[in-house]
């Protein structure tokens, strides 16, 4: 979900982003849209979805993609299949995002797609802080210190075995364009944690109205279980704070382990975010 230009934006759009979550978004998927908006992105409301285009980033899957808004529409797999293919004739992937699971997950299945389910945890109150652990330094990204961003989220996913990585490449370059955009912008910051000068755990807030919204967190396999990403999870907290926010999401995969790691700080599970995908066209 991204993209115009970031720093061309006029600061007026901003309320209507936030608005969705009135009208029926859960805070998850409305936290998502405020976010690619913030940073870029272009959302066409047509009624009973939303199609959301990152023209500067044309391989972010989840930044091209259709939302469902219509909870009655979620099991009409065939309908919103043609949908996205008529919206995005070249994409070599399908991803499709639901107001709920749907009653029949088969249908879904019938077109190779996956239901994957991410869960949306919320505090309402200040996320706590953990101490810095020693050895480590933290600060807000800047300079070069992007580029170590990006490659420590490159490193990330060869290590993981994730296909196209070329592809990867190019789109954390993008991601990382638009990120940098909205730091400058103090809309969001994004945040280290370093160990003799080497970027090693990141992530960022995203400021959507009076919700700061977390993006991006990473850690190095080597460096978890340190209590670094606990760490940067209550700076970032403490600097939306003291932007005016006074509430905090984050959108983890439902099996993620580090969701423990969210909850002990104060974030709580709210709800799901639905999402109907697949790597290949149909």
């Amino acid at each position: 979900m991204i993209r115009r230009t970031v720093g061309d934006r006029p600061p007026d759009r901003r309320p209507s982003v936030y608005d969705r979550d009135v009208r029926g978004l859960d805070i998850g998927w409305s936290t998502d849209v405020a976010v690619l908006t913030l940073s870029g992105s272009s959302v066409d409301d047509r009624g009973d979805h939303l199609v959301v285009r990152t023209p500067a980033n044309p391989t972010y899957h989840w930044g091209n993609f259709i939302l469902v808004t219509d909870p009655a529409a979620a099991n009409d797999a065939e309908r919103w299949v043609q949908v996205f293919g008529a919206t995005f004739p070249v994409a070599t992937w399908v991803a499709i995002g639901l107001p709920r699971m749907p009653d029949e997950p088969r249908a879904w299945a019938a077109y190779e797609l996956d239901l994957e389910v991410d869960e949306v945890l919320v505090a309402s109150t200040l996320p706590h802080q953990t101490m810095r652990p020693d050895s480590f330094s933290v600060r807000r990204l800047t300079g070069d210190d992007w580029e170590q961003d990006r490659a420590l989220a490159i490193a990330e996913n060869e290590r993981t075995g994730d296909p196209g990585t070329d592809t990867y490449t190019a789109f954390v370059r993008a991601r990382s364009e638009a990120k940098r955009a909205v730091s400058d912008l103090d809309v969001a910051a994004y945040f280290g944690g370093f160990a003799d000068g080497v970027l090693v755990a990141s992530l960022g807030i995203v400021r959507c109205g009076d919700t700061g919204r977390y993006q991006d967190v990473l850690t190095d396999v080597d460096h978890r279980g340190r209590g670094l990403g606990s760490h940067l999870l209550g700076v970032a907290a403490r600097w939306a704070a003291s932007h005016g926010c006074d509430r905090w999401v984050i959108v983890t995969e439902a099996t993620n382990p580090a969701r423990r790691v969210y909850q002990r700080i104060g974030l709580e599970p709210h709800s799901t975010n639905i999402q109907a995908y697949r790597r290949r066209p149909i």
